[in-house]
């Protein structure tokens, strides 16, 4: 098995392009038989002037919302960790845009899927640079405000290693500052008029409270992705999830129980069970990933091997949200998992795609 990659500069696209646009006016997606999980909710329509043609409306399914952060990521490749007071040379560093919402709302717009992100930036490069990332992804930015007032754009540094792995210490910026205490009726619209919500833990949980507690209210699925911030869990908020998505260290930290092997994976899941999610979808990085619904036999999905591992940053927010998009779709769990394990770096943090055969 070997892996190739293919750059943009190659001429070389295995998805349908988007494009940015500035307005809620249509733009062309594959049309298919989309289904909601939302039996009250219809799909969003759009239609042109009447007054000056006599085409019919165009309908479109009802958009993915990921409301979360976007940072800078300093990016560094290093054959190894530094030890305590050890200075190492980097091979090679260059700054991305990345952040967690911003990764899994790109992964939904490359899977030619609607995709709305809301968030914040700083007024600084930074925040131009994940502003154009995110519109040259295909993502729709209507709901993604600049911060004045000095207030930094969100940024990470990322430190990959030769074996594929990462570490990442993450400085919250514009992602965990001046959010108003209570979100706009604009945000919120958007977000009961969606087909999934996907929430994760690098802004306030004040927000996603809130984000979580309004998409309930219409009936919209809302998938929380456990990573970002190392803090419980408020329960506030779990109650508010249909979907619960860690990997095993977060499962680990937020339930303080091992998850080395598959049984104990199964007992945590449990435990999450009982503090009100239904429904828990733990990533087991080269383990695959599964899926587990209270009350029936867990749902797992192994990995599709490769000949080598590139670089694992942003790999979890790509299979969340390629797990969304397919669910948005009325495909089956088991479908969707499927689907999600799929070898598909769509990060925002990459410009590759990888092709494994």
């Amino acid at each position: 098995m070997e892996g190739i990659a293919f750059s943009p500069s190659n001429n070389f696209n295995c998805y349908p392009q988007t494009h940015p646009i500035k307005t809620l006016i249509p733009i062309p997606f594959r049309f298919c038989n989309y289904k909601t999980n939302n039996p009250n909710q219809s799909l969003l329509s759009f239609s042109i002037n009447s007054s000056k043609t006599t085409q019919t409306p165009i309908t479109q399914p009802p958009p993915l919302v990921v409301v979360g952060s976007a940072n800078a990521d300093i990016y560094v490749e290093i054959d190894r960790l530094p030890t305590e007071g050890e200075t190492i040379s980097a091979k090679n560093g260059q700054t991305l845009a990345g952040g967690k919402g911003a990764n899994q709302a790109t992964c939904g717009a490359k899977l030619s899927y609607p995709t709305y992100f809301v968030g914040q930036v700083g007024d600084d490069a930074h925040g131009k640079l994940i502003t154009q990332a995110l519109g040259n992804g295909g993502v729709r930015l209507e709901y993604l405000k600049s911060l004045g007032g000095g207030v930094p754009t969100g940024h990470a540094v990322v430190m990959l290693q030769s074996n594929g792995q990462n570490s990442i210490i993450i400085v919250g910026g514009a992602n965990m500052s001046s959010w108003p205490d209570k979100l706009s009726d604009q945000d919120l619209d958007v977000v009961k008029n969606a087909g999934i919500v996907l929430l994760q833990r690098e802004i306030p949980d004040s927000v996603n409270i809130q984000v979580a507690k309004a998409a309930k209210g219409a009936g919209v699925t809302v998938i929380m992705d456990a990573g970002g911030m190392d803090a419980p869990m408020p329960q506030e908020l779990l109650k508010f999830v249909d979907i619960f998505s860690p990997n095993e260290s977060e499962l680990r930290r937020l339930t303080g129980m091992p998850t080395d092997n598959f049984e104990q994976i199964s007992q945590a899941a449990a435990k999450c069970h009982k503090m009100g999610v239904k429904q828990v979808l733990v990533k087991l990085g080269a383990k695959g990933s599964a899926l587990f619904i209270e009350g029936e036999e867990p749902i797992t999905q192994p990995i599709i091997p490769a000949a080598q591992v590139v670089d694992t940053t942003g790999a979890g927010d790509t299979f969340t949200a390629s797990f969304a998009v397919a669910l948005v779709e009325g495909k089956s769990k088991r479908e969707c998992l499927n689907f999600a394990g799929i070898p598909r770096p769509l990060s925002v943090t990459h410009i590759c795609i990888y092709i494994y055969i």
